[in-house]
């Protein structure tokens, strides 16, 4: 199997970087951040690198690594580098590949550009991940909302964070969206208990079918 997923959230912080290390475990593939801003802690490519149990040299260098922790679009300005969309082209492998936004869909790489733009480019199927906290609905429809106008292929809702079940059978019924499992707040997290958690919470093959 030599798909390829974008993993993207409703917003930042949400735990996707969490859900793409698991996913990308599972599927024995690799996985790319094109851009990482804020560099003073643990990175996501490093988090993954720790979590997901992947060979060496799975986990792909980033396009860009920007030092200030903020929107990579300022980010880039103080280090006095450009994002183009032509630097986030995705690399093509003989095995799945796990790319990870950063933020949520509408988080600029410079002043005219956004990620969903960039998505809409690659038309690639797209994980949208959401957790599961207030706020979540309007967030998550406003998403699905966007990826569809843009026609941009979307496999479903993975789910981060405690039992909501109201809360996830509401954004999948009015949404018209899979709900492909959720992944629990994990403690302690580590490469073994976030590999039991998708294995329990959720479908491979669900996931591998696409939109």
């Amino acid at each position: 199997m030599s798909k390829r997923f974008v993993v993207t959230g409703t917003d930042t912080g949400i735990g996707k970087t969490v859900f793409a290390a698991g996913l990308a475990g599972l599927l024995d593939g690799f996985y790319w951040k094109p851009v990482q801003s804020g560099l003073d802690e643990e990175t996501d490519s490093e988090v993954v690198e720790r979590l997901a149990g992947l060979p060496s040299g799975r986990v792909l260098p980033e396009a860009h690594r920007l030092r200030s922790p903020l929107s990579p679009h300022c980010s880039a300005e103080i280090d006095g580098v450009s994002i183009e969309a032509a630097d986030l082209a995705f690399p093509v492998l003989p095995t799945p590949l796990v790319i990870e936004g950063a933020g949520g869909l509408m988080v600029p790489i410079n002043r005219q550009t956004r990620f969903i733009d960039i998505f809409a480019e690659w038309r690639l199927p797209v994980i949208l991940c959401a957790r599961t906290e207030l706020g979540t609905i309007n967030h998550t429809l406003l998403s699905i909302e966007a990826l569809r106008v843009r026609s941009i292929p979307l496999i479903g809702v993975a789910f981060v964070g405690e039992e909501a079940a109201d809360t996830q059978r509401t954004i999948t019924e009015l949404g018209a969206v899979r709900q492909l499992g959720r992944l629990p707040l994990l403690a302690p997290l580590t490469r073994e208990t976030l590999r039991r958690a998708m294995i329990a919470g959720f479908d491979l093959a669900q996931i591998a079918e696409g939109e």
